[in-house]
Parts: structure tokens; C-alpha cells; sequence
């Protein structure tokens, strides 16, 4: 394994060191007596405790907290091939990841297992004390390297298509190229990320004035095909700066970025929220508190990062255009015609759409046999709809990050089936899915799933609970010699 980012270039990797520091895991998780014994009974005809779809850190965290707490029989897929999972080497297009290098990850309280660890396994400590932020394809080599040590099996190229409940499991339809598949379940774990709602969300002004060809999502598109071009950007958040950065260094002729407001926003409505109990408790706050505040955040637009920023503003051919809230677009020659609401026009090769994602699971294709059986907050909150459409589609969960069926709708098995998808933010207070959130999130959802199986094969353990008691433990031979006399006793 190499690595080489824009600031800090590194020498090839130490695999020996990686390859012992992964022995090292293991022997940890034998001293804490978390090996993976499987408490967990296996009931007739159903394949698997547990299947995770996603195996970027979420779905690879939550893997190991399932094994780590005595779950078995737990299946892990993506869609995607092996080291294309997640965002690292995908959508994520920042030099550098937002996080600071030392909050927990995905290594669930396993120092063994962390980013410090791997990375000074590697490098060497004194890299480490000089690394002063972590390039994104350092972490995705880091998640590689976390799912051999950590040793959790996933089938790639695999695409759930559709979840069909049935008494008491759920039967879950896959496809795999030109070989679909079917296997049972009895917990779902949607870890999908930031896309796992609906998807990237395109705008009207755009969907409706523009061929497919002439736009794309920042979510996915190819920064060299943009070399020699000029790009719109519509959006002025975190993905539109990152795309905007990507695609100058790729030889755009020219970025224009495009916001509605009369500045950038400067500053985070979120930063009051960034202590332990905040992240650990938020989902416990009654529903009208936590409404309210995500309102909040979401009347207060998140601010690009600084280096994001100076990552675009560097190069000369980059132009950020204020108070410019699109009004209509048109193709134009080969190009685009971008008019704004003030009457302004411009001209383009090619748009971007830094402009988020959905999040209604209504719209998760999976869902179709129930999608209209889930809650949304617009179900449990009078005036979500009309204070905040979009928030208000977000799928009301459970404590344990489970569906919840809509008021009237009788749908026990959504209980089955854990969403972690982005738009569980709106329930639990944070980005699901992200670094930060892992520790908090991750016990949360383990602990749910473990719950329920107890409690669904209630009878049988009570039946062990219950049995006669076995006097097999301690030989009688043990303490026989020391048994006093009856004459002895009588004395």
C-alpha cells in the first residue's frame, strides 16, 4: 500500500507492522472475551440473524458491535466492488476529511483498531504527531485495512432490490449481476449513507429545463470530463466547494458557483450540539424539541469549510455569484442557459448540483411493498409539512434507529428493519453514518438488535432459565473428605 496526498507525501506503508497489528486485535478482542460466541438460538428455515447492506464504515462498525456482542450469523453486502464501498473513493471529494484526526471511529473502544494505531503501525509515530489532518484516501486505505483486521466478510456487487415481510422474518431480494437471490432475515440494517433515502435530490428549475446530459450531482460525476470547460455550480454548501476545488485542478476553463443568499453562510447553527451528551441523548428529547431543533439547523445553512473555500479561491477562474437564485434553465448551443430570478443570464458547458439529498424512505426503492406503511415526521408532527417539507419527509425512527409505522397503520415487522441512512439525522440530532457519530450510534443500534432477538425467543430461554438444575458442577469428591461424621455432628 502507497500514499501520496497534495501536502503530505508518505513512503510505502509497513505491511508487515499492519499485518501484526492486526494479530493484535484479535488477541484483544480473546483478553475482553469478545471472540464472537454465538448466543443468539437459530430459528428454523431463516438464513441470518442479521443482514447489513453497506459495508462502508457504518456498515462495517456495526458488523463488528454485532460479533462483539455475541450476535451471530451476520451478513454484510454492497453493492459496490471491493474498495469502492462508502464515499472515500466515490462521492467525497475533499483533500482532506472535515473531522480532526483524534475523536473515535469505527474501532468501537479498541485502541488496537483505530486510525492512530494503524496509521503509526504504517508510518511510524512521528508522522502521526506531524499529520495534521487526514487525507480522505488515507482513510478509505484505513477502512480497507480495518475490515481485514477486524476480519468481517462481505459479499460485493450485490444491490438489495426488495424487502417482502413475512411472519416473523423478513425475506430479502437481491440482485448480483445476472444471478438474483433471495435469503431471510430476521433484523435488516440499512447502513447506506448519505444516498440511502431517495437519493441525490435535483432541483425542478433543473429536472425540468435540462437533458440528464448536460448536469450531474456532485454526488457522482467525473472531474476530468469537465477539463477545458466551463462548470455552473448551483449550491454554495461543503459538496458544491469540494466540486468546485475538483474540478479546477482537473482543468475546468472556468467555475461559476451560484448561491441563493446575499453571502455565504459563515458560521454553524450546530456548534452548541458538539458535546457527548448532546450526540449520546438528542434522540431521547420529546419530538417537539427535537423538531424544533432541526428547524433550527436547517434555517441556518451549513458553511463551506475553510479549506474548501481556499481550495477553489486559489485559481483565478473561479467566481462565486451571490443572491442568485436560479429561475429557469434551458440547453443553449451544446451548452446550458442559466436565467436567474433577477433577470440575469449565463452560459455554461455543464452544470453541477451541490444542492443534498432526499429523505424520504418512501422513495427507497426496497420499500415499495410498504413504503406508505412508514412514519415521516410529517406523521407525528402537526405542522412539519408546512414548516419544512423537505425535513418533514424524514423517516420518524425508533430508539434503535428502527422504522415506526404510521399512526393507524398496523406494520409490526418495520420494527425489524434499522435505517441508518442520512436522513435518520432528523431523529437522532447528527449526521448518521459519519466518523464522529460511530461511537454513539453503532451500541445504540447493537443493543437494539440484541434486545429484540432475546426477547423474540423469549420461551426458549426462559425454558433455559427454568430448567432443573444440573448438580454436575461441583463433584461430590471435591469436598466429600471434609464431610463431618453423623457421630461427629451429634458431638
Amino acid at each position: 500500500m502507497t500514499l501520496s496526498s497534495p501536502a503530505i507525501p508518505l513512503p510505502a506503508a509497513d505491511t508487515a507492522a499492519l499485518a501484526r497489528l492486526a494479530a493484535e486485535v484479535r488477541q484483544d478482542l480473546e483478553r475482553i472475551g469478545e471472540t464472537g460466541a454465538d448466543w443468539v438460538p437459530a430459528p428454523d428455515g431463516i438464513d441470518h440473524n442479521v443482514v447489513v447492506v453497506g459495508a462502508g464504515q457504518s456498515g462495517l462498525a456495526i458488523a463488528l458491535g454485532l460479533r462483539r456482542a455475541g450476535i451471530g450469523r451476520v451478513e454484510v453486502v454492497d453493492q459496490a466492488l471491493a474498495g469502492a464501498e462508502g464515499i472515500w473513493r466515490g462521492p467525497a471529494r475533499m483533500n482532506v476529511l472535515r473531522t480532526p484526526k483524534v475523536p473515535p471511529g469505527p474501532e468501537l473502544g479498541l485502541p488496537s483498531l483505530s486510525f492512530q494505531a494503524w496509521f503509526e503501525a504504517a508510518y511510524g509515530r512521528e508522522a502521526y504527531a506531524a499529520l495534521p489532518a487526514i487525507p480522505r484516501t488515507l482513510w478509505a486505505d484505513y477502512i480497507d485495512w480495518f475490515r481485514t483486521a477486524a476480519d468481517i466478510p462481505v459479499r460485493n456487487g450485490v444491490r438489495l432490490e426488495r424487502v417482502e415481510p413475512q411472519a416473523g422474518h423478513l425475506n430479502l431480494h437481491f440482485s448480483a449481476g445476472e444471478a438474483p437471490f433471495t435469503r431471510t432475515a430476521r433484523k435488516l440494517v440499512l447502513a447506506t449513507g448519505i444516498a440511502g433515502s431517495g437519493g441525490p435530490f435535483i432541483p425542478e428549475v433543473v429536472r425540468q429545463g435540462l437533458p440528464a446530459t448536460l448536469y450531474a450531482h456532485t454526488h457522482a460525476f467525473d472531474p476530468a470530463a469537465l477539463k477545458g470547460r466551463t462548470v455552473a455550480i448551483l449550491g454554495s454548501a461543503a459538496s458544491a466547494f469540494d466540486a468546485a476545488g475538483a474540478t479546477l485542478e482537473a482543468g475546468a476553463r472556468a467555475v461559476h458557483l451560484f448561491a441563493r443568499g446575499d453571502d455565504l453562510a459563515r458560521g454553524s447553527a450546530m456548534k452548541p450540539f458538539s458535546f457527548f451528551g448532546a450526540w449520546e441523548h438528542f434522540y431521547a428529547l420529546p419530538d417537539a424539541d427535537r423538531w424544533q431543533v432541526m428547524r433550527h439547523f436547517r434555517r441556518r445553512a451549513a458553511f463551506p469549510p475553510v479549506p474548501a473555500v481556499k481550495r477553489a479561491t486559489a485559481f483565478a477562474n473561479f467566481h462565486i455569484h451571490l443572491d442568485a437564485d436560479w429561475g429557469r434553465t434551458a440547453p443553449h448551443d451544446s451548452g446550458v442557459r442559466i436565467t436567474l430570478r433577477s433577470g440575469e443570464t449565463f452560459h455554461a458547458d455543464h452544470v453541477l448540483l451541490g444542492t443534498g439529498y432526499l429523505a424520504d424512505p418512501h422513495l427507497t426503492p426496497a420499500f415499495a411493498d410498504f413504503a406508505t406503511d412508514i412514519a415521516r415526521w410529517s406523521d407525528v408532527v402537526p405542522s412539519a409539512s408546512t414548516d419544512d417539507e423537505a425535513l418533514a419527509a424524514a423517516p420518524y425512527l425508533g430508539a434503535g434507529f428502527e422504522l415506526v409505522a404510521r399512526p393507524g397503520q398496523n406494520a409490526p415487522f418495520l420494527a425489524d428493519i434499522h435505517f441508518m441512512a442520512f436522513s435518520a439525522m432528523t431523529s437522532t440530532g447528527r449526521p448518521v453514518g459519519d466518523i464522529a457519530s460511530l461511537r454513539h450510534n453503532v451500541p445504540r443500534v447493537v443493543a437494539a438488535i440484541g434486545r429484540d432477538l432475546f426477547l423474540k425467543d423469549r420461551a426458549l430461554h426462559l425454558g433455559r432459565f427454568l430448567a432443573p438444575v444440573a448438580d454436575t458442577d461441583l463433584p461430590r469428591d471435591a469436598y466429600a473428605a471434609a464431610l463431618a461424621a453423623p457421630a461427629e455432628a451429634a458431638e
